[in-house]
């Protein structure tokens, strides 16, 4: 399976946030997305869950040799502040979301298991979503999509917000989550991506940039990217 961007464009007004999209990501991967803040990490992925219009281009699946249109099932977005419905308790969210999903979730496992799945402590499974930390709501949303298992997951700062344990156990689950899929994740912070990811893609000037690290050892990687990054941010 593959994911497609061609041409991808974007406006805000007169501004050019993204100039010229192209790009082909493989499933069994993650991919790092960076770029500094404000390079337009967000507005792709909104463009991709069609939060956003676009102004040019197109984006497809390829599964099987055929091309297939993105449907709203095959995608998971993972926002970088968390939204969650905050008048249900965790446990509620989570019964409501396994009820309305039943038919497309296979072998579904009692909610403490995913609860205990994602460490989430007994005395805080029946709070109010209201009352949840930051990191803690963030949780919840990674949950429902690993739940779902998207084909196309886009994760947007995830791991920002939670503690170094708790990200740490994150990332080992993401690893083993992305076999037959496909994960972008998107990130300013260079050591994250660096260890989490398959591959680097640069958001630089508007548009998406492979970066080879076949022939790089760590330093002059980092060197490379945070050369792009510079050229960016002054730009």
């Amino acid at each position: 399976m593959r994911f497609t961007i061609e041409h991808l464009k974007k406006y805000f007004e007169t501004k050019e946030v993204l100039r010229d999209v192209n790009f082909t990501f493989e499933s069994g991967k993650i991919y790092g997305l960076l770029g500094r803040n404000g390079a337009g990490k967000t507005t792709l992925f909104n463009c991709l869950n069609r939060d956003l219009p676009i102004d040019g281009g197109r984006f497809y699946l390829e599964e099987d040799g055929q091309e297939k249109v993105l449907e709203p099932e095959n995608i998971g977005y993972v926002l970088s502040t968390p939204t969650v419905p905050e008048f249900l308790t965790g446990r509620e969210f989570l019964k409501f979301f396994l009820e309305i999903n039943e038919k497309s979730i296979p072998d579904p496992q009692p909610l403490d298991a995913y609860f205990d799945f994602m460490s989430i402590a007994p005395e805080d499974r029946d709070k109010l979503l209201k009352d949840y930390s930051h990191g803690m709501k963030n949780k919840m949303q990674m949950l429902i999509h690993m739940i779902a298992r998207p084909k196309l997951l886009l994760l947007d700062e995830p791991l920002t917000s939670l503690d170094v344990v708790v990200a740490e156990e994150m990332k080992q689950r993401l690893r083993a989550l992305k076999e037959g899929r496909i994960i972008i994740f998107s990130t300013h912070i260079m050591d994250l991506a660096l260890d989490l990811c398959d591959e680097i893609v640069l958001l630089n000037h508007g548009v998406l940039e492979p970066v080879d690290q076949s022939n790089l050892n760590e330093q002059e990687f980092k060197e490379k990217i945070i050369a792009a990054l510079r050229e960016e941010h002054y730009a």
